[in-house]
């Protein structure tokens, strides 16, 4: 009989659990689509006591990842820990250097660390494979590195996590602030224990970082990406971005221009119409434009126990089949230092102002706008009952260090209450 693939898996939470329901439930499925058995020898997490609704008593245990790691009787480590330091990075690094391969969902591991796991991994013939670590349950790694392999990608860009275009389709339908929404999630465990990896765009920049590398033939750069998270956007801004015809979205942008590779992270407006602005509650989406395939929208759950852990399934039977691909798509010595873009391609922008309700502030804002080479495309001013008057311009196409130079002349006006929201359209 072919000989099993024996796992040890670190980490036992919702997606560790996950892949052990798995393969205990499809047992004879994955023996039949991969040739040879896929088995766990042993896991390791900190509590073996805790009820986790499914038997281990079949697996042996290590309370030391580290000691899971190098241990004789397994061929694949099942990375599932989280943390880009400590017990992960330590017992990852101590797999490949004892011939294991590696299987992790871990973004910030390897956003950050990336580069040299990859040549220490390659080094020695090893793999990591990472599917589940971007966009949950959404194949896009394995799109990226084996099905538009034979395109040169021009642009990558998706929504990446689920609690911020929760956040903003609910304020959108509700009626509801952010910080209620904010709030709520808090309450139903959607945020992080940190909750600014989430709303500040820190967990999907780690996503973006890591699908730029892939695309572009890059080093892992998480350092060079744009970061701006969802905590400014009011619910007035969803409801004129929504007049517009469009929806706010925190959205990943990663392309080459002229200036080198621009990676930001931001809320942006997209067309209402978009498969984007489609995109509701916890769903992921990337998009994927290359110079023969044109556009590929991929769609899906970005987390939870089934996605997720689908994802990890499914790098653990490429292994268990032979399936030994780069961890970037190409050598990781021959991935270039990105160039970063130190500023983006122009693009339209949405602003909102509060200005002093007196003669002469609107001359005021238009020539500070002027000063900085911006353009009024579109301006509404809305009907109020106090001496603060809310104003929405939408600029014609102008680059961001224009709209910086924008925002410091309108705050020297004398005629602002409070910063200037700046949005970024995103066409389509």
């Amino acid at each position: 009989m072919t000989e099993p693939l024996r796992l040890g898996i670190a980490g036992l939470g919702t997606v560790g659990i996950g892949v052990v329901k798995i393969i205990r439930r499809h047992a004879a499925l994955l023996e039949a689509r991969t040739g040879r058995p896929v088995v766990i020898t042993a896991v390791s997490a900190r509590d073996a006591s805790k009820d986790r609704g499914v038997s281990l008593a079949d697996y042996a245990w290590e309370t030391d990842p580290v000691a899971l790691a190098t241990r004789d009787d397994i061929d694949v480590f099942v990375e599932l820990m989280g943390g880009h330091e400590g017990a992960a990075k330590a017992a990852t690094e101590a797999a490949l250097a004892t011939g294991k391969d590696v299987v992790t969902a871990n973004k910030a591991l390897l956003a950050i660390h990336g580069q040299a796991l990859a040549e220490q991994a390659e080094a020695r013939g090893q793999v990591i494979r990472f599917e589940a670590a971007v966009a949950g349950g959404i194949p896009v790694i394995k799109s990226l590195t084996e099905g538009l392999a034979g395109n040169e990608i021009t642009r990558v860009m998706g929504v990446m996590n689920g609690t911020c275009n929760y956040i903003l389709t609910q304020m959108e339908a509700t009626g509801r602030g952010y910080n209620a929404l904010f709030e709520e999630c808090a309450q139903l465990g959607y945020l992080e224990a940190d909750p600014l990896l989430d709303v500040g765009g820190i967990d999907a920049g780690h996503k973006l970082a890591l699908l730029a590398s892939i695309a572009f033939g890059t080093k892992p750069a998480f350092d060079d990406v744009k970061l701006e998270g969802i905590q400014r956007i009011a619910i007035e801004d969803i409801r004129h971005a929504a007049d517009m015809g469009y929806r706010i979205k925190l959205l990943g942008v990663a392309q080459r221009t002229g200036r080198g590779l621009e990676q930001r992270m931001t809320p942006c407006l997209v067309p209402a119409s978009s498969p984007l602005g489609q995109l509701e509650g916890g769903t992921n989406m990337v998009v994927i434009e290359g110079d023969s395939i044109e556009q590929v929208v991929l769609r899906g759950p970005g987390a939870g126990e089934g996605p997720t852990a689908s994802a990890v399934m499914a790098d653990i039977l490429d292994i268990a089949r032979g399936l030994r691909i780069a961890t970037f798509g190409q050598p990781a010595t021959s991935l270039e230092e990105p160039p970063s873009a130190q500023a983006g391609l122009p693009a339209a922008h949405y602003m909102r102002l509060a200005l002093q309700d007196k003669p002469g502030a609107l001359a005021k804002m238009a020539a500070a706008l002027g000063d900085a080479g911006i353009s009024i495309h579109r301006m509404r001013q809305y009907d109020h009952n106090s001496s603060i008057a809310p104003v929405l311009i939408v600029t014609h196409k102008c680059t961001s260090a224009m709209l910086e130079h924008a925002i410091d002349g309108l705050n020297a006006t004398g005629v602002m209450e409070g910063t200037p929201v700046a949005l970024r359209i995103e066409e389509l």
